[in-house]
């Protein structure tokens, strides 16, 4: 079955940063887009950022843009997120998915959710 694997969340000053990885298993990774979602206390869960299949296209929600970048490796099945200059509004739960349906762009038609790494952004 599928298995995504999110990593390397943690508690950092504002101002710092973080590298989010996710590991994917039990699916041909380099057929899919993926992206990467947030949820925060007592809020919805958002898009952040999604890659395409082959790591050419790469789409950001405006409140990460310029901050964040995300990538992949293919060879590794595994999908990053560069966050920079983090401030205390990016605190969430960040959880990457794998995109089946719709426009490679829009955050929509994802399934197969990892279990999250929580991020802290203290101020």
């Amino acid at each position: 079955q599928v298995q995504l694997v999110e990593s390397g969340g943690g508690l950092v000053q504002a101002g710092g940063s973080l590298r989010l990885s996710c590991t994917a298993s039990g699916l041909t990774f380099r057929n899919f887009h993926m992206g990467w979602f947030r949820q925060a206390p007592g809020k919805e869960r958002e898009g952040v950022s999604i890659i395409t299949y082959n790591g050419v296209g790469t789409h950001y929600a405006t409140s990460v843009e310029g901050r964040f970048i995300i990538s992949r490796d293919n060879a590794k099945n595994t999908l990053s997120l560069q966050m920079n200059s983090l401030k205390a509004q990016d605190t969430a739960i960040y959880y990457c998915a794998v995109k089946v349906s719709g426009a490679w762009n829009d955050f929509s038609g994802f399934t197969y959710w990892g279990q999250g790494t929580q991020v802290i952004v203290s101020s």
